[in-house]
């Protein structure tokens, strides 16, 4: 695991799709997050149905997310749009959020960045860039 973690940090960080490229993930972890927010399902339902217009994908779904307490309590959701998906995933007890945002066409990832940031107010935050399939 660890050598993955390697590989993923030094990864080009452009977000830009090259000719051949299939998509642009972009994989945001923040810590430090509050637990009401981590914990509100409601919340995390209207970050998924704001962010794909927010970052001008497409959205095909109603955001689906449920709440688990099994290994740890937390809320689970994602969306499906027209470009792949958004999923996003809470530990309550870690104070952690994690995001993925897949599409296979260009967004801009400091907004994708800023406007979690600022749903979520980590006291920190590591973001991964992959370009998928070139």
């Amino acid at each position: 695991m660890d050598r993955w973690k390697i590989y993923l940090v030094m990864r080009p960080t452009s977000n830009r799709i090259d000719a051949g490229m299939r998509g642009l993930h972009l994989i945001v972890d923040m810590y430090g997050c509050g637990e009401d927010v981590l914990r509100d399902k409601n919340y995390i339902y209207h970050v998924l149905l704001e962010l794909p217009d927010y970052l001008k994908l497409t959205r095909l779904s109603e955001p689906f997310v449920e709440e688990y307490d099994n290994p740890s309590p937390g809320v689970s959701g994602f969306v499906i749009i027209g470009e792949s998906h958004i999923s996003i995933h809470t530990f309550v007890e870690d104070g952690l959020a994690t995001v993925d945002v897949y599409a296979c066409k260009e967004f801009n990832v400091e907004d994708a960045i800023l406007y979690l940031t600022m749903k979520f107010s980590p006291e920190r935050f590591q973001k991964h860039i992959l370009k998928r399939g070139d």
